[in-house]
């Protein structure tokens, strides 16, 4: 006897216009990287579309090594003083997507706390595997601190925040902070259905594997190895922050995807952050599945756990 369909019928409805999307395109396992990307952002660009109107919108280059760091400035109120930011990193397995992908998504983040937004727009793998992505978070987060003021940041209310590999990212950046010292910069973490753990092993791994809960887990495994540049026993806590030492950080929201494969690292990050004396805030949100919150326009959970999160910022900030 077949299961009953345990998500949410709007979340099913959403994930079932993107299969759709997919089915319309070749397999990105049988087109080069650069044409799976440019399949990826056609098929998400809808989801991306409508929403919140910003005062502005600008991109700016942020020195890193030979190079720049693209990041893309949201600012919700043309007559606001300096404010806090919400520093974004997009989710897509280190190895897809964009802040053009996930642009309505940080314009409703602006829109719903007032606070400017800072999409960051870091190198990809497997070109650019780890620690490529983290160190341009470093150097984004230490270029608003310097530089933040004239462009309306006020740098003592930085959050930083992402989903799924973006995720990742925040909260290694976090601690590397904490490590070097900086630990203050950083005064909230937002963190949507995170990939933390390499080994993907858990319950929640085979309970809601494949495209009918959106992410399957041998894509994920497929996203580790472009990120880690191999297959590894053991990934460095910078890259596996799920056995990292979590004491002496900010507080976090940790936003968590009931039928999601990386359901359970995300409850048990939460635990752990918890017994580090993190002051933490989890929100299992039920029949959603993995990149629910793009949703927004049509699911009133999506819409819901946007407004926790945006309050709970409002508030730490």
């Amino acid at each position: 006897m077949p299961r009953p369909d345990d998500l949410d019928p709007d979340i099913r409805r959403f994930i079932q216009s993107v299969q759709a999307g997919w089915a319309a395109h070749p397999a990105l396992a049988s087109v080069g990287m650069n044409q799976a990307r440019e399949i990826a952002e056609r098929v998400r660009a809808p989801w991306a579309a409508g929403g919140p109107q910003m005062a502005g919108v600008s991109d700016i280059g942020v020195p890193h090594g030979d190079g720049a760091v693209g990041v893309r400035l949201y600012t919700p109120d043309a007559d606001a003083g300096p404010g806090p930011v919400l520093v974004y990193l997009h989710g897509g397995g280190w190895t897809l997507f964009s802040i053009a992908t996930h642009d309505r998504l940080m314009r409703e983040y602006a829109h719903r706390t007032g606070f400017r937004v800072a999409g960051i727009d870091y190198s990809l793998s497997p070109e650019a595997p780890f620690p490529r992505a983290l160190d341009e978070t470093a150097s984004v987060i230490g270029w608003l601190r310097d530089h933040g003021a004239g462009i309306g940041i006020d740098a003592g209310r930085m959050a930083i925040g992402g989903d799924s590999a973006g995720a990742n990212l925040a909260l290694s950046a976090a601690i590397d902070l904490r490590d070097a010292g900086q630990g203050g910069l950083i005064k909230a973490l937002l963190l949507n259905y995170g990939a933390f753990d390499e080994r993907c092993d858990r319950l929640s791994h085979r309970r809601y594997d494949g495209p009918a809960y959106m992410l399957g887990s041998e894509e994920m495994r497929t996203f580790w190895r472009n990120y880690l540049g191999g297959d590894r026993a053991d990934a460095p806590t910078r890259a596996a922050p799920i056995r990292a030492d979590l004491h002496a950080l900010p507080p976090a929201f940790l936003c968590i995807a009931e039928c999601d494969v990386l359901r359970d690292e995300n409850v048990e990050m939460a635990s752990r952050l918890e017994q580090a004396g993190v002051a933490t805030r989890s929100v299992v949100y039920p029949g959603t599945a993995h990149s629910f919150l793009e949703a927004m326009s049509t699911a009133p959970v999506a819409d819901r756990a946007l407004d926790d999160a945006a309050g709970w910022l409002k508030r730490t900030l």
